[in-house]
């Protein structure tokens, strides 16, 4: 693990650069606080930090203040290194967001095991961070196809919606079947039609741009939203969709299935509507490419 020194005592912290690296460490050395300051805010910051208290530019405890005024992720474990052993500066030490102490000249068995111990919750702190995610992953994704689930994707049509309007923008919306799915089902069984919702919703990401966004509506139904694309660019999407899922069919274990997507779609542009009724027109837009025989594009208003 990479762990950061600031001392400014050049035999100080050749010292404990000496120590932390017969026990594995990864070293990093600042010889003041502004410096440790520096190296601290970086994206591959290390996580585990032993600061002097007495430093130019910075003092170790102001280095703290600094870290958790941030309050960044993941975690930074700093121990701060003193001459001081009053209980008041030890207690000034804390409140500016040390996590542990030792004092100086310092033991190098003493600190061994306080380093051990902020590794442990270093570990402890990234399974939580983990859990996290995993739980937020699982809150706002379909877990078959890993999409936006349907509430995720309706949240996100609101906040581009608004954005739009206040913006006086334009906002495409495209709803999505899967042609004769249950056929496919009953056909090939429930395993191949999951292959199926599979495979439509990872050639529909790649055709997207990056902030379009696609999510499961409910069954073999899709929605995507495309910020500031007007209804001709809206249907142009439309249009790559569909090639991009009928152009070649899916192997599935021993059988080759080509399957297609019905598409309806609308669009608003700086005018004050709702969801609601954004989603009902491309809805209805989609029941028409499907009575018109399917594997086709249909836009509202047409």
């Amino acid at each position: 693990m990479e762990i950061l020194i600031a001392e400014d005592d050049p035999v100080s912290r050749r010292l404990l650069e000496a120590s932390l690296k017969k026990w594995d460490y990864q070293v990093v050395s600042a010889c003041d606080g502004a410096q440790a300051w520096d190296l601290l805010q970086a994206a591959d910051a290390p996580r585990l930090a032993i600061l002097d208290w007495m430093m130019p530019g910075l003092s170790g405890p102001e280095v703290c203040r600094n870290v958790r005024m941030q309050a960044r992720e993941p975690y930074t474990y700093i121990l701060l290194l003193t001459a001081r052993n009053q209980k008041e500066d030890l207690i000034e030490g804390m409140e500016a967001g040390a996590d542990d102490y030792i004092t100086k000249p310092f033991d190098a068995q003493e600190l061994k095991v306080r380093l051990r111990a902020g590794r442990r919750i270093l570990e402890l702190q990234a399974e939580l961070v983990a859990a996290r995610e995993t739980l937020r992953e699982q809150a706002t994704h379909d877990s078959l196809t890993r999409l936006w689930n349907r509430s995720s994707i309706l949240d996100i049509l609101k906040r581009e919606m608004a954005k739009a309007e206040r913006e006086t923008a334009s906002v495409g919306l495209i709803m999505v079947d899967l042609d004769h799915f249950k056929q496919i089902n009953d056909t090939h069984g429930h395993m191949a039609g999951d292959e199926v919702l599979r495979e439509a919703a990872r050639r529909m990401q790649a055709s997207l741009r990056s902030y379009d966004a696609v999510g499961r509506y409910g069954g073999e139904e899709f929605l995507i939203v495309s910020p500031g694309s007007s209804q001709a660019s809206a249907i142009n999407l439309a249009e790559r969709l569909r090639s991009a899922i009928h152009r070649e069919p899916l192997r599935v274990g021993e059988k080759s299935l080509t399957f297609s997507i019905s598409l309806g779609v609308a669009a608003v542009q700086g005018v004050a509507t709702t969801p609601e009724v954004l989603i009902r027109a491309a809805d209805e837009a989609l029941y028409r490419a499907k009575e018109l025989g399917r594997n086709r594009v249909e836009s509202a208003g047409s």
